[in-house]
């Protein structure tokens, strides 16, 4: 895998291009296992060749260090999974994972998940999109960097199959009442909250530590699904 940190041309960056300590591990796996798991942006993939069948195809944004993610793949082997996060170390971390625990559903992009949604996922083929945990940008400035906005609803719905669902979650109530807001005015998704706001964490959402201890502290989760009409 070439350690050069990637160009991305999207015009509002939602991430911080940071890399962040990289450990021996994350390294050693970043070079031995990313053969196995890793997906090359070059290349355009058939997703059923690449797991081996059909299955549910679920995209995950930005999956951090992976353990979730990992966690969830393991728990649903019905589904294929596809992370995309463009932090090596996160990404090191989640082969590590895979190789460990001998997961066969899940490959990663180590990329911008706009373009990768853009250029190399299939219009109506997505099962589930998911963003567990986005970077908030808390300063009223920086709202517009907020990977949640009408360009990216757009996206989903083409990507999405119908029934198809995006699973949004966040620890910050300002940008979980902008979700909801983006999303609810969009007549083309239905909000699967009861109470048309939100939802309650389902079983196939892996508590993080980070996310046990702010809970343990008295902070509050948001989790909102709508699904593609």
């Amino acid at each position: 895998m070439n350690s050069t940190a990637p160009t991305f041309t999207q015009k509002i960056r939602s991430f911080m291009p940071r890399q962040g300590r990289i450990t021996a591990g994350q390294e050693f796996a970043l070079e031995n296992y990313w053969h196995e798991y890793g997906l090359d942006t070059q290349l355009k993939y058939n997703f059923a060749e690449v797991f081996g069948r059909d299955a549910p195809l679920i995209v995950e944004i930005g999956f951090g260090n992976g353990e979730s993610l990992a966690e969830m793949a393991a728990a649903n082997p019905d589904k294929n999974y596809i992370g995309i996060e463009v932090h090596r170390p996160g990404v090191g971390h989640l082969l590590m994972k895979i190789k460990q625990e001998n997961i066969t559903n899940l490959r990663i992009y180590n990329h911008d998940a706009i373009d990768i949604l853009e250029n190399h996922i299939a219009d109506e083929s997505v099962t589930g999109v998911h963003l567990f945990f986005p970077d908030p940008w808390p300063k009223k400035r920086h709202y517009k960097r907020r990977i949640v906005r009408t360009s990216f609803i757009e996206l989903l719905l083409k990507k999405l199959k119908p029934s198809g669902y995006f699973h949004a979650a966040t620890d910050w109530e300002n940008y979980a009442e902008h979700i909801l807001e983006m999303l609810s005015n969009e007549q083309a998704l239905k909000n699967r909250s009861a109470t048309h706001n939100y939802c309650e964490r389902p079983d196939y959402r892996p508590l993080t530590k980070f996310e046990q201890r702010g809970l343990s502290l008295g902070h509050g989760v948001w989790d909102l699904i709508f699904t593609k009409l």
